[in-house]
């Protein structure tokens, strides 16, 4: 009985710890290749529909002059 309860315990706890990890964690974009953009080898993944915005290019020295 001792152990049941004990497993019950662990059982709960771990599961309120995932849904505060899940509610409090704000995860930004992740690099992947979008559509139209070249990958760079096989092992590369893409979304299938990105919800982040495109990176924006930086100048090079040849563009700003």
């Amino acid at each position: 009985m001792l152990v049941t309860g004990l497993g019950l315990i662990l059982l709960v706890g771990a599961n309120a710890h995932l849904l505060y990890v899940a509610v409090t964690s704000q995860p930004e974009c992740v690099d992947h290749v979008r559509r139209g953009e070249a990958s760079e080898g096989n092992n590369s993944f893409s979304a299938a529909k990105s919800s982040c915005s495109p990176k924006a290019a930086k100048p090079t020295k040849l563009s700003a002059e």
